[in-house]
């Protein structure tokens, strides 16, 4: 009974990470360009950016699945190399709340504040958190709507796949 019980609970766990919609970036829409200031003075610009994989993710204090999330964020951010970039984009609050949450949850990857909306609204993000994969070309690969365990296989395939495939699609 025992096994039984630790099986169906880690059936339901790995499912808890299947809450995500993951979507093709459309070829023929731009990659929305990113030029902001995160919350530690660092400018952060598309020309910069170049040549790296970017993570960019929206999300909010306010809500669980973000929170959910935001760690496996700060594994991805800790492990990866320096061909990969984890930026997130805390959306429609204070930069001190975005900071304060930071500070007492310890996590220290690149945050940018977007406390009016308008990043989110270039970017066409509309749930929490989405994140964004982003090629070296700068084209834009994939959209995740929904939290997903970023320090896991199946993300690290991800990633694995926009390095490999960096070449700008084709306008339709």
């Amino acid at each position: 009974m025992r096994f039984f019980l630790g099986w169906v609970f880690s059936v339901f766990a790995l499912s808890a990470w299947a809450q995500f919609d993951k979507t093709a970036w459309p070829a023929n829409t731009a990659t929305p360009k990113i030029e902001a200031i995160d919350l530690q003075g660092k400018a952060w610009s598309t020309a910069e950016l170049a040549g790296k994989v970017v993570v960019l993710n929206f999300w909010a204090t306010w809500c669980a699945p973000c929170k959910d999330e935001l760690p496996t964020l700060q594994t991805l951010h800790d492990i990866s190399d320096s061909q990969t970039v984890v930026l997130t984009i805390n959306v429609r609050e204070p930069a001190a709340r975005a900071a304060r949450y930071l500070q007492s949850t310890g996590m220290n990857f690149p945050v940018i504040s977007d406390a009016k909306g308008e990043l989110a609204k270039r970017w066409g993000v509309t749930v929490y958190p989405t994140t964004f994969l982003i090629a070296p070309s700068g084209q834009g690969r994939w959209r995740i709507m929904g939290d997903v365990d970023w320090s896991g296989a199946q993300a690290n395939g991800w990633l694995a796949e926009v390095r490999q495939n960096n070449s700008v699609l084709p306008k339709r």
